[in-house]
């Protein structure tokens, strides 16, 4: 079937058996939370970012799900990042979603554009920039996977706004392969 990138962002969600998700929605981010009424996923719409992360961080903790926060592009991504590092000092589960400029704009010093993968590398155990709508499905199960497996850990998606809107053929990966 085909949907929009924020489309898959929400049924990948749905996919793996997330409950709850803790955000702030804003500009970068905003066909994500256009495309969330449609799924049954539980938004907790926070103050703050910060708050966003240390939210999924106790999620996790309390539930032994994976927790999950979303935020925009730019200061919103970079309030996640005290919860972000909160998450790898104690091996929580945790996954990030950030929304970005699109890519096109990335270099370009865009409003708000922040290189929040650099930022975030040496707090996660791995971290994405997703570029187009076919990325998203693969990236988020990756995601998922490696912040359950081994020592588990925070991973971020910053996820360009060109490939939330964009349309692609959904897939699910049954299987990861890193």
């Amino acid at each position: 079937m085909k949907l929009k990138g924020a489309e898959i962002v929400w049924e990948c969600l749905t996919r793996e058996g997330v409950e709850v998700v803790f955000g702030y929605p804003g500009g970068a981010n905003m066909p994500i939370y256009d495309a969330m009424l449609n799924y049954p996923v539980h938004h907790v719409l926070v103050r703050h970012e910060q708050g966003a992360a240390h939210m999924a961080d106790g999620y996790a903790r309390a539930s032994g799900k994976v927790g999950v926060a979303m935020a925009t592009s730019g200061p919103g991504a970079t309030n996640l990042v005290p919860g972000i590092c909160t998450a790898m000092m104690d091996s929580v589960p945790t996954v990030f979603i950030a929304g970005q400029v699109a890519a096109h704009l990335i270099g370009g010093d865009a409003f708000q554009e922040t290189d929040v993968t650099g930022i975030t590398l040496p707090i996660t155990k791995h971290n994405y920039l997703v570029t187009r709508a076919d990325q998203i499905a693969e990236t988020i199960r990756e995601a998922f996977y490696i912040a359950r497996s081994g020592r588990p850990g925070p991973v971020l998606i910053d996820v360009c706004k060109n490939a939330q809107i964009e349309s692609c053929e959904f897939v699910f990966p049954e299987d990861v392969k890193l």
